[in-house]
């Protein structure tokens, strides 16, 4: 299983120091997310202070951003990097759309296709420097001129994968996509029984092989030296389910679990304004449904029963103090569960 584990966002002074570490490590790759910094600054200090580790944004909003825009970020931390960043894309859901960034929702999933297709012509445009003439519904592309066409790289093509939670994007993203991040808020049995078939079939629709599709997720890991340090990222792993659960998008994952009363009450507490006391309602047994928790030395047994066999990767944040050498020991062991995963196929 592939293990990836996430970059400081704040000072960009300590994302190289941090991915050279966890290059060393034997982490298989480097991810950022979309928060309060920006998703790819960082990718690129840590591009230029190491050579193996992949870089990834998991999940930069697609939407707010001109396909062209991000095309060009992409190439360049590619570039940079000699082949290793991978471009992980999420939709982000209408409120933020509409009232954080301002811009006009309509249906993701179709309008995700789109974005991605868009890209890739984008690419083969500049790589092949050829004319763009993409038209689509959402996106019409048929100006590039040599300006502002970067050179050729003689790499493969930058990967996509896509962020999903719901069966229609769960499709495009099997569809269009060279993976897929699936939530934090997902449960095995969700991924085997909602998510798995449906990126099958949008697999299907184009021909795409299971061994070059990366199944990122979804769930938590909680670990540490002892109970006690368990028991703290469990609570953080708490309020994070609390958050994402009080969203009514995540809705059908609670109720696969019979947990439809918990998103009732916590959706009804954000809109109180009651983000305080959301984690207080997400018990132990809820929070095992997403997590697989346990100390190092129960580490990847709780990750193979969580995990294995579903998903070909995972991230793992070891808590402030882990020792290099335990850290390195312990992704060395979760490598080693399988999966099926085989590499990008992303040849143009």
């Amino acid at each position: 299983m592939r293990v990836y584990t996430l970059l400081p966002l704040r000072h960009w002074r300590d994302a190289g120091p941090a991915a050279q570490a966890a290059e060393a490590a034997g982490f298989d790759a480097v991810m950022t997310v979309e928060l309060a910094h920006d998703v790819l600054a960082p990718l690129a200090f840590a591009a230029l202070a190491t050579d193996r580790v992949e870089l990834t944004s998991s999940v930069a909003v697609a939407f707010p951003r001109s396909p062209t825009v991000l095309a060009g970020q992409a190439w360049d931390l590619h570039a940079n990097s000699g082949g290793r960043f991978v471009l992980g894309l999420g939709s982000q859901v209408k409120g933020h759309n509409e009232r954080r960034f301002g811009i006009p929702w309509s249906a993701p999933a179709p309008r995700m296709r789109d974005y991605v297709l868009a890209l890739r012509a984008v690419w083969k445009c500049w790589e092949s420097r050829g004319r763009l003439d993409f038209d689509s519904p959402h996106y019409k592309l048929s100006l590039m001129t040599p300006d502002f066409s970067p050179e050729p790289t003689g790499l493969p093509m930058i990967p996509v994968a896509i962020a999903a939670v719901g069966e229609a994007m769960l499709r495009v993203a099997g569809q269009v996509g060279d993976g897929v991040r699936l939530h934090p808020l997902c449960s095995r049995r969700y991924l085997e029984e909602v998510c798995m078939p449906q990126m099958m079939a949008g697999m299907r629709r184009t021909g795409r092989s299971r061994l070059h599709f990366d199944v990122h997720g979804g769930g938590f890991v909680c670990t540490g030296p002892d109970d006690a340090t368990v028991a703290r990222e469990m609570d953080a792993a708490r309020k994070r389910i609390g958050f994402y659960g009080s969203t009514r998008s995540y809705l059908p994952i609670l109720a696969l679990h019979g947990l439809e009363d918990l998103g009732a009450r916590l959706h009804r507490m954000s809109v109180q304004g009651a983000w305080d006391r959301m984690a207080a309602e997400v018990s132990d047994e809820t929070v095992r449904i997403f997590a697989a928790c346990g100390r190092y030395d129960e580490l990847t047994r709780a990750v193979e029963q969580r995990f294995g066999g579903v998903a070909d990767s995972i991230d793992v944040h070891f808590p402030p103090g882990a020792p290099p050498g335990l850290v390195r020991e312990l992704v060395g062991d979760i490598r080693r569960i399988p999966h099926t995963f085989a590499g990008f196929d992303t040849n143009w």
